[in-house]
């Protein structure tokens, strides 16, 4: 015990706490192996609640875009059959509004999916009538 105190390697009761340093690394590699397989599994976790959080976002959209497109073509066939109706001119009303009614639910689902933005649109649009609006602005000001 003498020697242990010299060298400060005594413990709380007077114990000898010299370790091996092979012993010491075993135990610390055990340790962060614990540790890995602890931090493999939580990810692992979070990775199968995020497949299925991401699936069942999918199958939403999915149904989403479906009906939007399905309602536009329903949509437009009633309309045509109502033309048809009180118009007697069978089956043009159909057929045309029935046409309308698809290209109506295709345009829907653009837009729901995000492919068609509005802004894109109405930059267009603007660029279209910009120089339209300068020239009727410049004219304005000329006859003022």
């Amino acid at each position: 015990m003498r020697k242990a105190h010299e060298h400060g390697c005594v413990g709380r009761k007077g114990e000898d706490t010299r370790m091996d340093p092979k012993d010491t690394l075993s135990e610390r590699r055990e340790q962060l192996n614990r540790s890995l397989d602890e931090r493999r599994r939580i990810d692992e976790e979070v990775e199968r609640k995020k497949a299925r959080t991401s699936d069942a976002q999918g199958f939403a959209q999915a149904m989403r875009l479906s009906t939007e497109f399905v309602a536009g073509v329903l949509v437009g066939g009633g309309l045509g059959w109502f033309a048809d109706q009180f118009l007697g001119t069978s089956p043009w009303g159909l057929i045309v509004f029935l046409l309308l009614g698809f290209v109506a639910g295709v345009l829907n689902v653009l837009r729901s999916a995000g492919l068609m933005a509005e802004h894109k649109i109405r930059a267009a649009d603007d660029d279209r009538a910009g120089p339209a609006r300068d020239t009727a602005d410049e004219t304005r000001r000329d006859l003022d």
